[in-house]
Order: structure tokens, then sequence, then C-alpha cells
């Protein structure tokens, strides 16, 4: 698969998942971004606001295996892993494999899980493998959490803690839909139309390969000090505890080659790192004061800094011919 291929796949997933979901283009192609670029996805927001839809029409679309973990206060990590269990009849002990074993996971409000459950997910997101009874299993690539989850200060959940966010790629607010598409929805309720409708249209070949391609688009020396200092800056603010770490500036590197592949790029442009920024960095950041972590100041001060950073701008996308 070429970088024109990425293109035309980028646009006719946005086109197969907007048969069902609503005005979200630029949610599906942030989606899309994160699993070209083997990152999970957290979406945020409250109820009611399509976010399960979004993720299982998704999932619909890739013809890889799929599973959908409904998180709940009594579920224990073995639920998720797997578990060793005696077969009396083989007279050994045999391992049953958990939902976790699959190329797409549905974390279904996930913050209503226990932190004990919510940490089972750390070794599998970062290093594609399960540790159960002392043995390691790895995972099948590709491998992807789409997870949602309500806002933390809604009674009956469970904040994530700090390492868990990290290994999010990306973050993502839904958001309320406008009036016209409002009305849109209403017409597809009538219609009867549903993620039922939906097949999948990208085999799990090409995604893999597709997760080969994005790597080879280039990323200039410029582009590369602009995301360091983008991430530097967030480490020096007074407000903040905790800044972006370095798997962050990483995830903002991948995600930038993965969007510009996706609208038919070879390299990457700086408007694709200041498009980006605030879905991959924000949730990041950790303030001294945590009542301002929930009021949306994260996002606004990553546009703070995104304002004063000084932007590369010459041969950028030049060289080469390009």
């Amino acid at each position: 698969m070429d970088i024109q291929g990425m293109e035309q796949m980028n646009r006719h997933l946005t086109e197969h998942v907007g048969q069902v979901i609503v005005g979200k283009e630029r949610t599906i192609e942030l989606i899309m971004t994160a699993i070209i670029a083997s990152g999970h996805v957290l979406l945020e927001d409250v109820p009611g606001t399509g976010k399960t839809m979004l993720a299982k029409s998704v999932a619909s679309s890739l013809d890889c295996t799929f599973q959908r973990i409904q998180f709940t206060p009594d579920l224990l990590p073995s639920d998720l892993t797997g578990i060793h269990f005696y077969n009396q009849k083989a007279g050994d002990f045999e391992f049953r494999a958990g939902p976790l074993f699959a190329n797409l996971v549905l974390a279904d409000e996930i913050n209503r899980a226990t932190p004990r459950t919510q940490s089972s997910l750390l070794e599998c997101m970062e290093e594609r493998q399960i540790s159960i009874d002392g043995s390691t299993r790895q995972l099948e690539r590709p491998f992807i959490v789409i997870a949602t989850q309500n806002p933390i200060d809604n009674q009956g959940t469970f904040p994530l803690p700090e390492a868990q966010m990290d290994r999010f790629m990306m973050k993502i607010r839904m958001g309320y839909p406008t009036s016209d598409e409002s009305v849109e929805i209403l017409r597809r309720t009538v219609a009867g139309r549903s993620v039922d409708d939906l097949t999948s249209i990208i085999s799990r070949e090409k995604l893999l390969e597709a997760q080969r391609t994005y790597q080879s688009v280039q990323v200039e020396e410029d582009l590369l000090k602009y995301i360091i200092r983008l991430t530097e800056e967030t480490r020096r603010h007074p407000e903040l505890s905790l800044g972006v770490s370095p798997r962050g500036a990483q995830a903002l590197l991948k995600a930038s080659q993965a969007w510009a592949a996706l609208h038919g790029r070879d390299y990457v442009l700086p408007d694709d790192i200041k498009m980006l920024a605030e879905p991959v960095l924000a949730h990041r950041l950790v303030f001294r004061n945590r009542v301002r972590q929930q009021e949306g100041m994260a996002e606004r001060m990553i546009q703070e800094i995104l304002s004063q950073a000084e932007v590369p701008t010459e041969n950028i996308g030049t060289a080469s011919g390009r």
C-alpha cells in the first residue's frame, strides 16, 4: 500500500462509518490515525453522545477480531486476561484466554472498574503482551484498545491513574451534535439504521500494511525540535506538577506521520502537529490544583503553548520535490 492508497482508505472508512455516525468526520479520522499509528484511544464525554456506537462502528468496518468489555466495579483482572483451569478429562491445567486476546478491544466505561482492574491493562497496552501465572503471552497485532468513559466527576467512577492515561495516544471528546445533525440523527433513527448494517471494508492485512507504510513519512529536523519545544514547555509550566513525557512526544510524532499519510502526503507539516497536539498531549498534563484538571484547562493550556511557540516555516515539504 502506498500513500495514495492510505488516503483512499481514510476517505472510504470515513464515508462508511458516516452511514451511522452523523457529523463526526474529524473524530473518525483521529481514531483511524491512532489505529494506523498503533495507538490506543480514550473517548470521553457525558452519557448518550455516541461514544460506544462510534467505537463499534469503526470496529465493524475493520476485518479484525473484536471484543467488547463492559467495565463494572466487580470486574476482576482475570476477567480480562483469562485464567488457567484444571481440565479433569485431560488431567492438566489449560489456559482460557480472556477478551483482551483480540485485535480491537472496546473497553466500555473503563472508569467504572476499580484501579486494580484498570491496572491489568498497563502491560498489554504498552508491550502488547500479558503475563499470567508467571508466563508471558504475546498479543496478535494489531492490538488496539478503544476505551470510553464518562467525566470523572460522575458518581460511581474511578479516575484513571496518570500511568494509564499516558498509554492512550489520544483522548477525544465527542461533544453534542449541532441542531441539523440532531435532526439527521432522528431521521436515521426513524429509518432504523444501526451499527449492525455496517460490514468490514478494511482487511487485517491491509491495516498491518498501512501501519508499516506510514512510518516512511518524512519529518524534517526542525519539526522534531518543534515537538520537543512543545513538550518541554509543559514540563516548565508553574501550574503543572506533571508535563508531557517522552512517550507523549513520540505519540505526537507518530500521530503526525499517520495523519499526513492518511491525507495523501509523505511529509509532515507544522499544521499536522498543531492540530494533533491537543488530543495527543492534553490528557497527559497534571495540574497542581486538581480542581483545574476538571475545567478543561489542559486543552486551553496546550493551545496557549501552541500560540507562543515558534513554528518552523522554511523548507517544510519542499525537499526532494515534495
